[in-house]
């Protein structure tokens, strides 16, 4: 099996169980990670002159982290696919490792991502555990597991406690129709347990599903959520605005964050930057305020064209220079000291 690296300073601590594969060590690209932090300062206003002692002071300062990262494994060997909702599910033909996202992480600067459960693996969050344990400096965790199984609290619990991972991914939106779980009282459990372990939640959810999260985001007000991709809003209606709302309304919650995330999919035009999608964004911004906005991309590497999704630095360029409307201070957030809050990341 192919190693993972201890780049940027990461940690190959196991927390007490083994890796799958050695762990060798290495160094980050300093100059990759420079001129990624240069673009970074510059973006936000900083003198693109300062020394470098100064600009390594401010990578410090302004973590840079992604938080929709979705890795799968080369080895499926040890790590089999098992879609839960396709059963003619074609594996990828790029394997995106953790190797291939660290690479590129550290050629642009990225100082962590959390990674995000890949429904090609199912309810079987073992890859991703194994990347914790292998870079506990540089990644955390969601997993997934099914949200109609009687033993869904236990689950969680397990892969919390045992894996190491921060919290869990639903989607209601392959359930639609079907969604009944969402707030159903047999879902109190899940909620509470996630209460007592203090545990993230991040949805996957079409706007109009959005009501039965509010029913639980307002009976377990502990909880944090995060909101996946402006909650796939459909941009194509006639007047989006009123679906729109039901995702506006969940910012008085101050447990809720959104995701400003895969702009391109929801994008009537498709065209980057995706320019029709800005006023959106900008209602977000002013619902939620820049302390509750997170930054992702989705894929690692060469996966992200084949999965038609934008290059790393155009999605690095959408808030730092295509959003007129987020300040130098707004950018450092998003991109990064929001997540690490959140996630507890230890950025120094």
């Amino acid at each position: 099996m192919r190693s993972l690296g201890t780049t940027s300073g990461g940690s190959a601590s196991t927390g007490g169980g083994s890796a799958p594969w050695p762990v060798s060590g290495g160094r980050i690209d300093r100059r990759a990670f420079l001129a990624g932090v240069a673009c970074s300062a510059a973006c936000a206003g900083i003198d693109p002159e300062t020394r470098a002692g100064d600009t390594d002071r401010a990578a410090d300062r302004a973590p840079l982290i992604d938080t929709h990262m979705h890795v799968w494994a080369g080895d499926t060997e040890h790590f089999p696919f098992a879609h839960p909702y396709d059963p003619k599910f074609k594996p990828p033909r790029t394997a995106g490792t953790a190797e291939l996202l660290l690479k590129e992480m550290d050629a642009f600067g990225v100082t962590h991502s959390v990674l995000v459960q890949v429904i090609y693996h199912g309810w079987d969050n073992r890859y991703v555990a194994h990347c914790l344990k292998a870079q506990p400096k540089r990644f955390r965790g969601q997993g997934l597991i099914d949200p109609t199984d009687p033993k869904v609290a236990q689950k969680l619990e397990f892969w919390v406690k045992k894996h190491g991972l921060s919290g869990m991914r639903f989607s209601p939106i392959y359930y639609e129709g079907k969604d009944d779980w969402l707030n159903a009282r047999a879902s109190d459990a899940l909620w509470e347990k996630a209460t007592e372990l203090k545990a993230i939640f991040n949805f996957f959810i079409a706007t109009p599903q959005l009501p039965k999260l509010e029913d639980m985001v307002r009976r377990f007000p502990k909880v944090r959520v995060v909101i996946d991709h402006l909650a796939r809003v459909d941009l194509k209606a006639r007047d989006p605005l009123p679906e729109f709302k039901r995702l506006l309304a969940l910012a008085k919650y101050p447990r809720v964050w959104a995701k400003v995330s895969e702009l391109g999919v929801i994008s009537p035009s498709g065209k980057y930057p995706f320019r029709d999608t800005f006023a959106w964004v900008k209602r977000l911004y002013e619902a939620f305020g820049p302390d509750r906005l997170l930054w992702g991309t989705g894929f690692p590497g060469v996966t992200r064209t084949e999965n038609g999704r934008p290059s790393l630095q155009q999605e690095l360029d959408l808030v730092r220079q295509e959003m007129p409307f987020f300040t130098p201070r707004d950018r450092e957030k998003i991109l990064g000291r929001n997540a690490a809050k959140l996630w507890g990341f230890n950025v120094g």
